[in-house]
């Protein structure tokens, strides 16, 4: 290939050069900033939230509460998962239940975002509902012994196993749908940062825990995208392994972020799926965005509304 020539740019008139060289210099400041556009859009304390969720008490699970709960028969050792039966709630009919997981704990940012990484902190499933129509389970990440809380990640640090938060979840799931009329083919599991790389991390980890899910819906981070976040199995071709399991199945995939680079790793991977993308309007990772009226949240209600129905996302 011949290489372009210097000696045309020697004779231009240094009048020339100075109307040339600001404009090299503002095309290139274009790539530094193209990654803080999203933080232009607004934050969600300039939207008044619309949906309070209830405070979660101790007691036992009535319409409209929300509850700490341990199954029947765990030790008191396990972790509470936080259970909400929806104001209408009857035990005469079958209920959806949407199935939760927070994001990492200690996390804060320059917008006044907050995650606690304990299960009374997620939110999703409250927006998606507006506390009417579903159960809401938000379930724990528990450590590798399965005897406490994982306020990071899941399993212990440096390997962070998810065999005992998976082994849970296939325990809650279940009993929750016997316990309090949960319908089993209407279980949908959605998760925040942490949680949403869950969504096919933990619920996709093998072939009995992805039976459970009739949907998917990750709210800003998907796994594989990004292959070096610490739990065990987060490189591509591991991730892959798990996204074979997805079947076809729905998932509404959500960030405050551009979601080019999620639909980008999916095209790559060559798993025909039924994908949704959505960016949410605001500039925070926070979950409280679906607690605020938004277009995008009438998008992520819609979107559940068919996968419940059985037709999917279209």
């Amino acid at each position: 290939m011949k290489l372009l020539s210097t000696k045309p740019l020697r004779r231009l008139s240094r009048t020339a050069l100075a109307v040339l060289f600001p404009c090299l210099f503002f095309l290139s400041s274009l790539s530094s900033i193209a990654p803080a556009i999203h933080a232009q859009d607004p934050d969600i304390s300039t939207m008044p939230a619309d949906l309070v969720i209830p405070p979660v008490t101790m007691g036992a699970p009535a319409p409209g509460k929300r509850v700490f709960f341990r199954l029947p028969d765990d030790p008191a050792t396990v972790p509470e998962m936080v259970l909400y039966l929806p104001a209408d709630w009857t035990p005469e009919k079958r209920f959806p239940v949407i199935v939760e997981y927070a994001g990492n704990g200690n996390y804060t940012n320059q917008y006044g975002d907050v995650s606690t990484g304990r299960p009374e902190g997620s939110q999703l499933g409250y927006g998606l509902t507006g506390g009417a129509g579903a159960i809401w389970v938000c379930l724990p990440f528990l450590n590798e012994a399965g005897d406490g809380l994982a306020i990071t990640w899941w399993g212990d640090a440096p390997a962070h196993k998810p065999d005992a938060t998976v082994a849970f979840a296939k325990r809650a799931v279940p009993a929750i749908c016997a316990l309090f009329s949960g319908d089993p083919e209407r279980v949908v599991l959605c998760g925040f940062s942490r949680g949403a790389l869950a969504c096919n991390a933990i619920g996709l980890h093998d072939d009995a825990i992805a039976s459970l899910w009739r949907g998917f819906f990750c709210y800003s981070h998907y796994d594989g995208v990004r292959e070096r976040w610490p739990y065990a199995g987060s490189d591509r071709a591991t991730a892959r392994l798990r996204l074979d399991r997805l079947g076809g199945r729905p998932q509404l995939i959500c960030h405050e972020n551009p979601v080019e680079a999620t639909r980008e790793y999916l095209a790559s991977t060559g798993v025909k799926g039924d994908f949704t993308f959505l960016k949410t309007g605001f500039r925070n990772h926070n979950d409280g965005w679906l607690l605020r009226p938004s277009p995008a949240r009438e998008v992520a209600r819609e979107w559940l509304r068919r996968v419940l129905s059985g037709h999917g996302a279209e």
